[in-house]
């Protein structure tokens, strides 16, 4: 059974820092281009961060660009979303998924997504 698990929301204060994890397990994500999105209370999910699975170019939504970086351990079969300077705004369910088009990724349209973890930042 192919699963992607988020771990590592919270609660933290403005200015703050955390760092998601992504656990994927069922199958290789080699091929695959990884990506983190996030869901704000009455708001449509949006895309946070992309990258292959296997290396290269990354993508960043706009407002997350410089303070948030998405990385991965080979060894460990997770993907991370670090995430410094929150912003309030940056509160949300953060979703991780997969899909092996960077073009669909960005559009949402994945294969495979995650449960979500829960990310609020105090003002």
């Amino acid at each position: 059974q192919v699963q992607l698990v988020e771990s590592g929301g919270g609660l933290v204060q403005a200015g703050g820092s955390l760092r998601l994890s992504c656990a994927a397990s069922g199958r290789t994500f080699i091929r695959h281009v990884m990506g983190w999105f996030r869901q704000a209370p009455g708001k449509g999910r949006e895309f946070v961060a992309a990258r292959r699975w296997s290396g290269g170019s990354t993508n960043y939504a706009d407002s997350v660009k410089g303070r948030f970086t998405i990385s991965r351990d080979n060894a460990k079969n997770t993907v991370y979303l670090q995430m410094n300077s929150l912003k309030p705004e940056d509160t949300a369910v953060y979703y991780c998924a997969a899909a092996l088009l960077r073009e669909r990724l960005l559009d949402g349209d994945c294969d495979y997504w995650g449960q979500g973890t829960q990310v609020t930042v105090s003002s």
